[in-house]
């Protein structure tokens, strides 16, 4: 199992995965963007399907254990 922080941006022109950046907390997150936008679960379902892509990983496997209401949020892959 692993975990990490990602900073989601929705309503982005594009969907795509950025760099770390150091967050106000001292933690380190992954920049994400996604098109979709941030109603009825949709922008956490494209982060989803995007690290599913990235990572190649059943979508299945990703989890959000933190944050599904705000922008940074903890990532869990059940591997």
């Amino acid at each position: 199992m692993k975990t990490f922080w990602v900073k989601l941006t929705p309503k982005a022109s594009s969907n795509r995965i950025g760099e770390e950046i150091a967050l106000e907390n001292g933690q380190i997150a992954l920049q994400v963007w996604v098109t979709a936008i941030p109603e009825d679960n949709k922008a956490n379902k494209a982060l989803l399907k995007l690290l599913s892509k990235h990572l190649k990983v059943p979508v299945s496997s990703i989890e959000i254990i933190r944050g599904q209401t705000s922008r940074v949020k903890q990532i869990q892959i059940h591997a």
